[in-house]
C-alpha cells in the first residue's frame, strides 16, 4: 500500500435523488447522502463525519434508519448488482454490521426500505419489472417472506412499517396502495382498493391503524384499517406581494450575502427554461409527508409546505400553517428561484426543527416556534448550511494567498468556498452555463469561461463583478500562471495567452488537431503543457510560442495533464486506462489503472505525491516514483466521474469535484513524513476588494442613516413627551375612579357583614330544632323494636316444640322398617337354596352325557384317520408317477430348445457375413465416388482456367481493335497476341484429345452411378426383408418363452401342493398316537377336512391334464415352424439354463 494517505475533511453537496435522503440522528446531528458517502453533520458545531459507500459502488439509491437510531441501511448498485449494507451508527467510526447481496430471487435495484419498530426486521421494495416486497430478519440474513406488489410495471415510491406492529407493512406507488400483514410465513394483503386508482407519491403512519397518503394531484387521504375516512384537496396559492416585500426586508437585514436557489441538476438550460414556463400550471404534488405530535406536515407543490392539525370534534385535519421556500431576488430568474420540488422532510426528536431537501440539491430548515409567531402570513425556510451546486461541477481552482476555492457548474453559478472555515464566501448566478474557472494567486480575481464569452472578474466583499470580457465562446479550460501575470484560455484546439495587467493577447498556441482537454503551467511559468482528444501532449515555450517537446499517441484521448515541480516529468491520463510518465517527447513508464479510466491527475508541490481521479468517482493516492505494482490507496469519494482535482499550495489539502455536483476537501498525510508539512512564511491575506463607487454609496447611505437617526430621535422625544402628558391625565382619571369604586365597595362590604350575622342567627335556631326532632324520633324507634323482639321469641319457642315431636315419629318408623327387612331376607334364603339343589342334579346328568359323547368321538376319529391314511398313500403313488412323466417331458423340451437355438445361431452368423460383405461393397463404391469427385473438381478447375484465358484474350483483342486505324501497330499487336496465346502447333489436337477424355469420363461416371443406384435399391430391399423376418421370429420366440415360463410356474405350484399333502399326512400320523381331549362341537371338523382334500386332488388332476395338452400343442407348433423353408430365427434366445431347475432340486 502507498504511504500517501488522504482523509475526507468536508463535503459540500447533497444527492437529492436518493429515496428517503434526510434523517435526524439526534437533536443536533442530521444524516444525508453526498457523493458516495453518507454525512453525519452537526448543525451547531458545523463538523462532519462520513460513512463511505461500498467498494465499486455505482451510487446510492435509498436510505433507511432504524427507529432506535442505531442502524442505517443503504441501498446501492455494486457492479450491476443490488446490495443493501447495514451500518451500526452507535460505533465510532460507523462500522458495517451486515451486507445483503446474495439473493435467491431476481432483483435489479431496491427503491425503498424501512426498519420494523423493534429494528429486528427490514422490508425492501425492488423496482420494476419484478416489483417484489422482501421481508428480512436482517441480522440472520434470512428472508421471511416475499410477494409481488405490482404486476403492471408501475413505479413503487415508498414502503413503511406500522410504528406499533412488526407484521404490518404499507406500500404506495402509481396506482398502488396496499397493506400487507406477515402471518404463517407469508405476506398477505389485508385491504382492497376501491374507487379510481391514484398516483400515490408518499404516505406516513399517524397512529397504529391510520395512514395519511398524498397524490400527484394534490389530494390527501386518511385511511383507517385500509378504509378511507377523510379526503381533502390542496389549493395552489401564490405568495402575495406584501409577503415578498417583507421577506426582502428580512433578507437584507440578516446578511449581506444573498443565496439564490440553484437550478435542477438533471436538466439542460433549454429544459430549465421550459420547466420555468410550465411550472405554474403544475398540480400541487404531495411528494413528502412527515408526522408530528399535533398532526402532520406535507409538501404542497413547488416550494411549499403545509402543516395540518387534528380537529378535536371529529376525525379530520385542518390546515394550520404554510411554510414557503424564500424567493431569491439575486437569481437570474427570481420568480422561479423558489419553484423547487420538496423530496423529503423530517422533524427533530423534540419537534423544534423541520428540515427539507429539494430537487435542486438544497437543504432548508425552520424553527417551528417561528411558524406560530407568523400567524396569518406564510413562514419561510432558511438554508440549513449554504446554497449548494445542483448540477455537475465543471471547473475547480485554488489560490495561494487565501484559503479559497472557486468552482463553477452547469447550474450557471460561480461559487467561492473557504476550506478553513468550511463555508461559502461568495456566490453568483448568471444567464449562461459556466464551463471553467481559474483563481488568481492573490485571490482577488477569477477568470470564468462561459458559453458565450470569457470573463475576468473581481472578487469583491459581497459580489463577483466582471470588468473585462473576451470574445472566446465555449471556453472549456483556462488557467492563471503561478505568478499571476499571465493566464491561458482554450478555444477548441487553440490556446490564447493573455497578460493579467494589460489584458492583451500576447500569443496564440496552435498545433492540436482535436479539442484541448487540459492545460497546466510549470513552476516558473516559462512553459505550458497541454493535452487533447487527438492523443497529443505538447510542451510550449512561452517566450517563443513554439513547441519544445511533443508526444502523440493517436489511440488515446487524454483527459488531464500534470507536471512535476522540476518541470522534467509530465504526467498524463486518458482513455487507455493508464497513467503515463512522459519526458523528452517519449513515454518513460505506463502504470495500469486496473480496468478503470483515469479522468484527472494532480502532483503535489513537493513532487512526492500523485493523486488521480477515476471514472467510478474514486480517488487514488500514490507516492512518486510511481509504483510498478498495485501499490496505491483508493478512497470512495464521488457518485460520478471525477471532473477536476487540485492541491493547495502548502500541500495540506486535496480538492476534488465530480459530475454529482459535490466538492470534497481532503486532508493529506505522508507516512514517511516528507514534503507535506510546509510552514507558511506569511499567513493568509485578509484583504478584500471594495470599489470606490461602493464605498461612496456606503458613505452616502451612512450619512443618510445618521440624518434619519437624528430625525427619529427628535421625533421619538416629542412622541415621548406627548405620551407622558397623556399617561398623566389617564393616571389621574384612573385614581379618581378607583377611589370612588373603593368607597362603594366598603359600603357594600358593610351590608354583606350585616346580612351574614342575620344568616348565622337563623342557622343556629334551625340546628336546635333539628336536634330536638332527632331525639324524639330515636325514642319512638327504640320502643317499636322492643315489641318486635318479643314477638319473634314466642315464634321460636313454638318451632322448637314442633321439631321434637317430628323426631319421635321418625325413630318409630325406623324400628318398623328393620323388622320387615329381616323377615324378607329369611324367605329369600330358603328359596335360593332349593334352586341350588335342583341345578346340581341337572349338572351331574349333563356330565354323564358329555363323557358318553367323548367316547363316541374317539371311536369316530380313529376310523376317519385310518381312511385318510389309505387315501393319502394312493394319492402319493399317483402323483409320483405323474411327476416322473413331467420330468421326462421337460427333458425332451430342453433338448428340442437347444437344437432350435443352434439353428438360429447359424442363421444369424450367415446374416452377419452377408452384412459384412455388403459394407465392403459400399465402402469400395464410396472410394470410387470420391475419386470421381476429385476428377470432376480438376476438370472444373481446368474449365475455370480456360474461361479466364478466354476472358483475357477478349480483353487483349478489344485493345487490339483500338488500333484498327493504324495497320502497323495493329499488326504488331496481333502478332504479340498470337505469340502470347498460340505457342504450339498441335493445339488443335490437344483440344480434340481433351474432348475425347471428357466424353469417356462422362460415360464411366454414368455407368458407376447406375451401378450404385442398383446396389442401394438391392441393399434396401434385403434389409427390409431381413428386418421383417427378424421381427416376426423374435416375436414368436418371445411368446414361446413366456408360455414355457408359465408352465414352470404351474409345475412349481403343483410341487408345492404335493409337498403340503405329504406334510398333512405326517401330521395325521402324529395325531393318531396322541390323546388330546376335545369338546363336542369339534366332531364335524375331520369330515370337512377330508372333503376339502378330495376337492384339491380333483383340481390338481385337472391342472396336470391341461398342462399336458398345452405342452403337446407347443411341440406341434415348434415342429411346424421347423418345416417352413427359409424361416430361421435371428439372434440368440435367452438362456434357459439359468431359469430351468431340475425336478429334484424343485422337489427339495
Amino acid at each position: 500500500m502507498s504511504t500517501v494517505v488522504a482523509q475526507a475533511q468536508h463535503i459540500f453537496g447533497l444527492r437529492g435523488r436518493v429515496a428517503n435522503n434526510l434523517f435526524f440522528f439526534d437533536e443536533q446531528i442530521i444524516i444525508f447522502p453526498c457523493g458516495n458517502h453518507c454525512v453525519k453533520y452537526n448543525v451547531d458545531q458545523k463538523w462532519q463525519k462520513f460513512i463511505p459507500g461500498s467498494e465499486k459502488s455505482q451510487g446510492m439509491l435509498a436510505l433507511a434508519i432504524s427507529p432506535n437510531r442505531r442502524y442505517l441501511a443503504i441501498s446501492e448498485t455494486v457492479q450491476d448488482k443490488a446490495t443493501i449494507t447495514i451500518y451500526e451508527l452507535s460505533s465510532v467510526p460507523c462500522r458495517k454490521r451486515k451486507v445483503l447481496s446474495n439473493f435467491d430471487f431476481t432483483v435489479q435495484k431496491f427503491v425503498s426500505m424501512a426498519f420494523s419498530p423493534d429494528s429486528k426486521y427490514l422490508v425492501a421494495q425492488t423496482g420494476p419489472p419484478e416489483s417484489n416486497l422482501i421481508y428480512w430478519m436482517w441480522e440472520k440474513q434470512k428472508v421471511m417472506a416475499i410477494i409481488r406488489t405490482d404486476t403492471q410495471n408501475n413505479p413503487i415510491y415508498q414502503v413503511s412499517f406500522n410504528p406499533q406492529d412488526n407484521t404490518q407493512i404499507c406500500v404506495t406507488g402509481n396506482g398502488v396502495f396496499k397493506l400487507f400483514r406477515y402471518a404463517e410465513g407469508a405476506l398477505k394483503q389485508t385491504n382492497f382498493q376501491r374507487g379510481e386508482p391514484q398516483n400515490y407519491l408518499s404516505h406516513t403512519w399517524i397512529s397504529e391503524d391510520r395512514i395519511i397518503v398524498g397524490t400527484d394531484t394534490g389530494k390527501l387521504f386518511l385511511f383507517e384499517s385500509g378504509d378511507q375516512r377523510w379526503e381533502t384537496s390542496i389549493v395552489c396559492k401564490e405568495a402575495t406581494s406584501e409577503t415578498s416585500k417583507k421577506l426582502e426586508v428580512v433578507q437584507e437585514s440578516e446578511s449581506l450575502i444573498e443565496f439564490p436557489a440553484p437550478s435542477s441538476p438533471d436538466m439542460s438550460s433549454e429544459q430549465l427554461f421550459v420547466e420555468k414556463n410550465e411550472s405554474q400550471n403544475l398540480m400541487p404534488q404531495v411528494s413528502a409527508i412527515a408526522p408530528y405530535s399535533k398532526g402532520f406536515a406535507c409538501s404542497a407543490g413547488l416550494g411549499r409546505v403545509l402543516l395540518y392539525e387534528k380537529m378535536e370534534e371529529k376525525d379530520a385535519y385542518r390546515e394550520s400553517r404554510e411554510i414557503r421556500i424564500p424567493v431569491d431576488h439575486n437569481s437570474n430568474d427570481p420568480s422561479q428561484s423558489d419553484k423547487q420540488e420538496i423530496l423529503c422532510m423530517c422533524f427533530s426528536p423534540s419537534e423544534e426543527t423541520l428540515i427539507v431537501s429539494t430537487s435542486r440539491n438544497q437543504l432548508y430548515s425552520i424553527t417551528m416556534s417561528l411558524t406560530e409567531i407568523s400567524k396569518g402570513e406564510p413562514a419561510h425556510f432558511e438554508f440549513l448550511m449554504y446554497p449548494l451546486h445542483s448540477a455537475p461541477i465543471t471547473g475547480l481552482a485554488a489560490c495561494i494567498r487565501k484559503p479559497l476555492i472557486a468552482t463553477c457548474s452547469l447550474d450557471r453559478s460561480v461559487r467561492i468556498w473557504n476550506y478553513e472555515t468550511n463555508n461559502l464566501e461568495l456566490y453568483k448566478e448568471y444567464q449562461e452555463e459556466a464551463y471553467t474557472v481559474s483563481l488568481h494567486p492573490s485571490g482577488h480575481f477569477i477568470v470564468v469561461g462561459f458559453a458565450d464569452k470569457l470573463r475576468i472578474m473581481n472578487l469583491l466583499i459581497n459580489d463577483i463583478r466582471s470588468f473585462k470580457e473576451f470574445p472566446i465562446r465555449g471556453c472549456r479550460e483556462c488557467a492563471f500562471s503561478n505568478g499571476g501575470h499571465l493566464f491561458a484560455a482554450v478555444n477548441g484546439n487553440v490556446i490564447y495567452i493573455y497578460t493579467s495587467t494589460s489584458l492583451e493577447n500576447i500569443s496564440n498556441l496552435k498545433g492540436h488537431t482535436g479539442k484541448i482537454k487540459s492545460v497546466v503551467w510549470n513552476l516558473d511559468d516559462s512553459k505550458l503543457i497541454s493535452c487533447g482528444t487527438d492523443g497529443a501532449v505538447y510542451e510550449w515555450n512561452l517566450s517563443s510560442g513554439k513547441r519544445e517537446t511533443e508526444c502523440v499517441l493517436k489511440s488515446c484521448s487524454y483527459n488531464c495533464v500534470g507536471i512535476s515541480p522540476d518541470s522534467k516529468i509530465i504526467f498524463a491520463v486518458g482513455s487507455d486506462q493508464t497513467l503515463k510518465e512522459i519526458a523528452d517527447s517519449s513515454v518513460l513508464r505506463e502504470v495500469s489503472a486496473f480496468d478503470v479510466t483515469y479522468t484527472a491527475v494532480v502532483i503535489s508541490h513537493s513532487g512526492r505525491m500523485v493523486f488521480v481521479g477515476t471514472s467510478m468517482g474514486t480517488i487514488r493516492s500514490m507516492k512518486y516514483p510511481l509504483p510498478l505494482h498495485k501499490e496505491f490507496n483508493e478512497y470512495q469519494a464521488h457518485a460520478g466521474p471525477v471532473t477536476k482535482m487540485a492541491i493547495t499550495f502548502d500541500d495540506q489539502f486535496l480538492l476534488t469535484s465530480a459530475e454529482d455536483g459535490c466538492l470534497i476537501t481532503w486532508k493529506v498525510y505522508d507516512k514517511d513524513g516528507r514534503g507535506v508539512k510546509r510552514e507558511r512564511e506569511v499567513g493568509f491575506a485578509e484583504e478584500v476588494l471594495v470599489t470606490k463607487t461602493d464605498m461612496e454609496e456606503k458613505a452616502q447611505i451612512m450619512l443618510e442613516l445618521k440624518t434619519r437617526v437624528e430625525e427619529l430621535k427628535m421625533e421619538n422625544e416629542y412622541q415621548l413627551r406627548l405620551k407622558d402628558m397623556n399617561y398623566t391625565e389617564k393616571i389621574k382619571e384612573l385614581t379618581d375612579k378607583f377611589i370612588q369604586e373603593m368607597e362603594s365597595l366598603k359600603t357594600k362590604n358593610q351590608v354583606l357583614r350585616t346580612e351574614k350575622e342575620k344568616q348565622e342567627a337563623s342557622h343556629n335556631n334551625y340546628v336546635e330544632d333539628l336536634l330536638e326532632k332527632q331525639s324524639r324520633e330515636l325514642q319512638d324507634i327504640e320502643c317499636c323494636n322492643n315489641q318486635k323482639l318479643l314477638l319473634e321469641y314466642e315464634k321460636y319457642q313454638e318451632l322448637q316444640l314442633k321439631s321434637q315431636r317430628m323426631q319421635e315419629e321418625y325413630e318409630k318408623q325406623l324400628r318398623d322398617n328393620e323388622e320387615t327387612k329381616s323377615q324378607a331376607l329369611e324367605e329369600l334364603t330358603e328359596y335360593y337354596e332349593a334352586k341350588l339343589h335342583e341345578k346340581a342334579s341337572l349338572l351331574e346328568e349333563a356330565q354323564d352325557d358329555a363323557r358318553q359323547q367323548l367316547r363316541e368321538f374317539e371311536e369316530t376319529k380313529k376310523q376317519i384317520e385310518e381312511d385318510e391314511d389309505r387315501e393319502i398313500q394312493d394319492i402319493k403313488t399317483k402323483y409320483e408317477k405323474k411327476l416322473r412323466d413331467e420330468k421326462e417331458a421337460n427333458l425332451r423340451l430342453k433338448g428340442e430348445t437347444g437344437i432350435m437355438r443352434k439353428k438360429m445361431e447359424a442363421e444369424l452368423e450367415r446374416f452377419h457375413k452377408q452384412n459384412t460383405q455388403l459394407e465392403l461393397n459400399i465402402t469400395e463404391l464410396w472410394q470410387k465416388l470420391r475419386a470421381t469427385d476429385q476428377e470432376m473438381r480438376r476438370e472444373r478447375q481446368k474449365e475455370r482456367d480456360m474461361e479466364a484465358l478466354v476472358k483475357r484474350f477478349k480483353i487483349d483483342l478489344h485493345n487490339c481493335v483500338g488500333y484498327i486505324q493504324e495497320p502497323r501497330q495493329l499488326k504488331e499487336k496481333i502478332r504479340a497476341l498470337f505469340d502470347k496465346y498460340v505457342q504450339q502447333a498441335d493445339m488443335v489436337e490437344i483440344v480434340g484429345v481433351d474432348t475425347d477424355l471428357q466424353q469417356e469420363y462422362v460415360r464411366q461416371r454414368e455407368h458407376l452411378e447406375r451401378n450404385l443406384a442398383t446396389l442401394k435399391k438391392k441393399v434396401v430391399k434385403e434389409n427390409e426383408l431381413h428386418r421383417s423376418d427378424n421381427v416376426r421370429i423374435m416375436q414368436e420366440n418371445v411368446s414361446l418363452i413366456k408360455e414355457i415360463n408359465e408352465l414352470r410356474r404351474e409345475l412349481k405350484i403343483t410341487r408345492t401342493q404335493v409337498h403340503d399333502l405329504e406334510s398333512g399326512l405326517r401330521l395325521t400320523k402324529k395325531l393318531r398316537h396322541s390323546e388330546v381331549p376335545e369338546t363336542a362341537p369339534n366332531l364335524e371338523k375331520p369330515t370337512t377336512i377330508g372333503i376339502l382334500r378330495l376337492n384339491e386332488e380333483e383340481e390338481t388332476e385337472r391342472i396336470i391334464e391341461m398342462q399336458r395338452l398345452e405342452i403337446r400343442r407347443l411341440r406341434d407348433h415348434i415342429h411346424e415352424q421347423e418345416q417352413v423353408p427359409g424361416l430361421h430365427p435371428v439372434g440368440k434366445l435367452p438362456s434357459l439354463e439359468m431359469n430351468d431347475r431340475s425336478p429334484d432340486s424343485a422337489g427339495n
